[in-house]
């Protein structure tokens, strides 16, 4: 069974992600959105684990799209993003520890729900 390296930040960075989350995609700042996805990007690169990598890349993307200037800032696009992101982190909690399962299993839901939320609404507006 794989684990995120440096177990201790990886879980505290998991449980503020999660929370960051839980407050909408549009609740976190988008200074806030950058300092996560480069905190998991170094951790998840640094990791050796070829499907932690290929998260950390989805991020690089992520980055890209959320530092883009705002008057072609693409919802869809980013919604896009996260819901790869999610299907991916579902699949890598199927290789880690137990006791990281439930949380990557709740950040893919989160990320593939708020993800399909911004297609949806890029596809109205």
């Amino acid at each position: 069974m794989a684990n995120l390296p440096s177990a201790h930040s990886g879980d505290i960075l998991l449980t503020h992600t999660i929370q960051a989350l839980l407050q909408g995609p549009t609740g976190i700042p988008i200074s806030t959105s950058l300092t996560h996805v480069d905190q998991w990007y170094q951790l998840l690169i640094d990791s050796g684990i070829p499907a932690f990598q290929d998260i950390a890349r989805e991020l690089g993307n992520l980055q890209s799209l959320i530092s883009a200037e705002q008057d072609i800032f693409d919802g869809k696009s980013i919604g896009r993003s996260l819901s790869m992101l999610g299907a991916q982190t579902i699949q890598a909690a199927d290789n880690v520890d137990d006791t990281l399962k439930a949380d990557l299993s709740k950040l893919g839901d989160l990320l593939i729900k708020f993800g399909g939320d911004l297609e949806n609404h890029a596809l109205l507006a």
